[in-house]
């Protein structure tokens, strides 16, 4: 082929994509900003502690190594590849995988819409620790919460008492979401976690400090660590393990496909990779060193032992945590420094749960991304103002984080990896794909991990858990609650995801893409013969346009893709 003949050959690698991260090192930190979440400060710590405390570190790391990362770069081969959102780079692989994509996308709609409330809860609290607020409860923390702060509802159901004390930061949130996602990739969502994810750290580290520096500290990280080698032997345990990597990594729910389709074709997947999965547990155990000292603190304070206190979840964050901020010396310093950091850290994770579905409505209907963000956000918004800040709005979240955590994300993750690999048979493709444009080599131990390993635990991760919830009814609510926010919620989203997959794409949407195709692009990119990173979507690289070349024509002539939004 004559380099006049490469020129003008069509280049499907695009994707139709104009816009991308200014550098593999924004993504990286957007990829962080999306891992590390509020489940990084709240799970990890008590997860550890109840399942083997310092033994926990082995099959969290063997999680780590044959589950976690293999999956991270099968998020990341898929939207690298094929350069779109979750339901488009599957529909390229092939046109019924569209519907696995869709779940996915409906999974984050679900996360989102109560994710953002917890957003809204930290912000308050972070304003709460500079005067103790719930001091003032003669019930403690715990009734401050409850009947204060949330009013909460004598009986689960859902109800439609709003609580203004709620609401209002709450749709704060949810304005800030919408501003940030306008803005884009490069101004909005790269230049977000370019502030945050620092003041996060910065926070966090501060935090950590001063609770080391707690009397009762010490015991706090010796019941953390001190190792229950017996653990090992539990298969419960290493299924801990893998959820834990599993939910921290924000794998298997589109956003890693998302966020890698707006990587530029020269990127060292595999080695951004590493550093975003080693960057997620070097917090977790920064946020379990922290939580814990406070936790000795509060043991320590109340002269009973480390385990009466231990707690996870919402429970650590807004009953426990306000108790040790009133006894501990500088408590609205370590409130101030906690609760900012659940904030920084949730609002990175929110931005990114929500683009999945921006960049799925943005793909399937070709809209400008201003539209597409108002489109999505604004009935998210609705949906969440009028299920969360509610005084039934608690039991509600519950429920639903339960069920979409293991039916949603769990089993569409599943589902994505028997379809990729064993009935699409794409596994050497991406395999080759990720070998072509990173510093490590995804071989046969990759294909192993994906193939085999990752089915496997995934299987048995659902099953023992679908056990156990046919056993008992999930968290003692009512049976018709969890019917429909539960099991109901969770079926609605597979049948949505198929509905959703049978519409038409807009006509100026490529859906078909030939394998060779891409890979020669792939292959012209990083051979320097031309370069699809561009913004304008014409087919160069706009720092070096060739001689005659019209920016916005593709050098057969021919107009550049219809959607011309830039950022």
């Amino acid at each position: 082929m004559t380099a006049q003949q490469q020129a003008a050959r069509p280049r499907t690698g695009s994707g139709g994509r104009t816009e991308f991260f200014a550098s593999r090192n924004f993504f990286i930190l957007a990829a962080i900003g999306s891992a590390v979440g509020l489940g990084n400060i709240w799970r990890f710590p008590y997860t550890a502690y109840d399942n083997g405390g310092g033994a926990f570190i082995i099959p969290y790391l063997v999680a780590l190594l044959v589950t976690g990362i293999p999956l991270l770069l099968f998020d990341y081969a898929i939207g690298h590849r094929y350069r779109g959102s979750a339901p488009l780079s599957f529909a390229r692989i092939q046109r019924w995988l569209e519907t696995i994509g869709w779940w996915q996308v409906l999974v984050c709609v679900i996360i989102a819409i109560y994710y953002a409330v917890i957003v809204a809860w930290a912000a308050m609290y972070m304003i709460f620790s500079a005067t103790k607020a719930w001091e003032q409860n003669p019930d403690g923390a715990g009734g401050f919460f409850e009947d204060t702060f949330l009013q909460l509802a004598d009986a689960p159901g859902i109800g439609l008492d709003f609580v203004p004390s709620v609401l209002v930061p709450h749709l704060l949130v949810w304005a800030a979401v919408l501003v940030i996602i306008i803005l884009g990739v490069k101004r909005g969502i790269a230049g977000a976690n370019l502030i945050f994810m620092p003041l996060l750290l910065l926070m966090f580290l501060a935090l950590v400090v001063q609770a080391l520096l707690l009397p009762g500290a010490t015991d706090g990280l010796n019941t953390l660590f001190t190792p229950d080698w017996s653990a090992l032997g539990r298969p419960q345990v290493w299924a801990a393990a893998v959820g834990q990597i599993f939910f921290s990594l924000s794998v298997g729910f589109g956003i890693m496909i998302t966020y890698a389709s707006y990587l530029k074709h020269r990127s060292d997947l595999s080695g951004s990779g590493m550093v975003v999965a080693f960057s997620n547990s070097g917090f977790e155990l920064l946020a379990g060193i922290g939580v814990f000292s406070a936790l000795g603190f509060m043991a320590h304070a109340q002269n009973i032992a480390v385990d009466e206190v231990a707690q996870a979840g919402i429970g650590l964050a807004f009953v426990a945590f306000p108790t040790i901020i009133s006894e501990a010396p500088a408590g609205q310093l370590i409130g101030v420094l906690f609760f900012g950091s659940l904030l920084f850290a949730g609002l990175t994770s929110l931005i990114s749960i929500v683009e999945v579905v921006v960049a799925a409505v943005r793909d399937k209907l070709n809209l400008s991304r201003p539209v597409s963000t108002i489109v999505v956000v604004v009935p998210l918004a609705i949906m969440s103002v009028l299920l969360f800040p509610t005084t039934t709005g608690l039991y509600a979240l519950d429920i639903m984080d339960e069920f979409v955590n293991k039916y949603g994300i769990l089993a569409a993750a599943l589902v994505s990896v028997i379809g990729v690999v064993w009935v699409a048979r794409k596994s050497r493709t991406l395999s080759a794909h990720l070998t072509r444009v990173s510093s490590v080599r995804a071989g046969a131990w990759w294909i192993v991990a994906v193939a085999a390993i990752v089915p496997l635990i995934l299987t048995y991760v659902l099953i023992d858990d679908f056990i156990v919830k046919m056993g008992e009814v999930y968290g003692g609510y009512p049976p018709e609650l969890v019917a429909v926010l539960g099991w109901g919620m969770a079926g609605a989203l597979v049948v949505l995801a198929i509905v959703l997959a049978m519409l038409p794409w807009n006509r100026n949407v490529a859906i078909k893409v030939a394998e060779d195709e891409l890979t020669r692009d792939f292959d012209d990119a990083f051979a320097g013969k031309f370069d699809l990173d561009d913004v304008d979507g014409d087919g160069f690289d706009d720092t070096k346009v060739p001689p005659g070349h019209v920016p916005g024509k593709h050098a057969a002539g021919q107009p550049a893709s219809t959607d011309t939004e830039t950022n």
